[in-house]
């Protein structure tokens, strides 16, 4: 089908899908605790969802059972919410989920400390953060997909961590995902060249260890290689002749200071 151009009133619309999934992600992100399972949070996210006007996104997607995937410490990315998991004091939790809006798609993602965790956790979500603002920085007209890629790629490996290669972002619009694919590692000046009118879901995906991962067998969820942690962030967003324009905002939200 190739990049599916948005207009500006098209952007304008999917801004109710990306402050929905912004906003249930981030009321997800406070029941976050030692003591509650995964699956308590995911059916607080599709009640939240509905209740706002929207639609789960991930809910039934290729038979995705879950309203949000939920990955614990060395779990990437598709963890499927369970009874059966119960968040412990020290873990991180990746949670990823979405809404539809009149059709229109937005997809983000959050890790979040689980009560007291350990400086090096707590480095690696920082980190991992950071990556995702340095990708969507450069998600700017004129340059290059590979200008976010190297974004990202060149602030997580210096700070030794292990970019994920098999997962990668999307385009995103109607569907939630369209091309192109968004990759979190790359070489400056390579690649398509980023116009107005692309909307991108930028999605950092960092190892404490090796880049490398392993699929599970109940063909969602995705593991770490060396069974050390990893983190996940992800925005919506647009890019729009005066640069990048978040469409999972969060109009409250303050980047945290080193």
């Amino acid at each position: 089908m190739g990049i599916i151009i948005k207009t500006a009133s098209e952007i304008e619309a999917m801004r109710e899908a990306g402050r929905i999934s912004a906003m249930v992600l981030r009321k997800a992100g406070r029941l976050v605790q030692p003591g509650i399972s995964t699956l308590e949070i995911d059916e607080f996210v599709e009640a939240e969802i509905r209740a706002a006007g929207g639609i789960p996104a991930f809910k039934g997607y290729a038979g995705f059972p879950g309203s949000i995937c939920a990955s614990v410490n060395e779990q990437v990315v598709h963890g499927i919410p369970s009874a059966h998991v119960v968040l412990k004091d020290g873990d991180i939790l990746s949670i990823d989920t979405g809404a539809i809006v009149d059709g229109w798609v937005g997809d983000n993602a959050w890790t979040y400390p689980v009560g007291n965790v350990p400086p090096e956790k707590k480095r690696l979500l920082r980190v991992t953060e950071e990556c995702m603002w340095a990708g969507i920085s450069a998600a700017r007209p004129g340059n290059r997909l590979g200008d976010i890629g190297h974004a990202v790629q060149s602030l997580a490996e210096r700070e030794g961590y292990g970019v994920v290669r098999e997962y990668v972002g999307h385009g995103i619009g109607r569907a939630m995902h369209e091309e192109p694919n968004v990759p979190n590692y790359g070489h400056r000046h390579t690649g398509i060249v980023l116009q107005p009118g692309m909307v991108l879901a930028i999605e950092p995906m960092i190892n404490m260890g090796t880049r490398k991962t392993r699929p599970m067998p109940d063909g969602w969820l995705v593991v770490t290689k060396d069974g050390k942690p990893s983190a996940h962030f992800e925005k919506t967003v647009a890019i729009t002749e005066d640069g990048p324009v978040v469409l999972t905002e969060e109009p409250d939200y303050k980047r945290p200071v080193d």
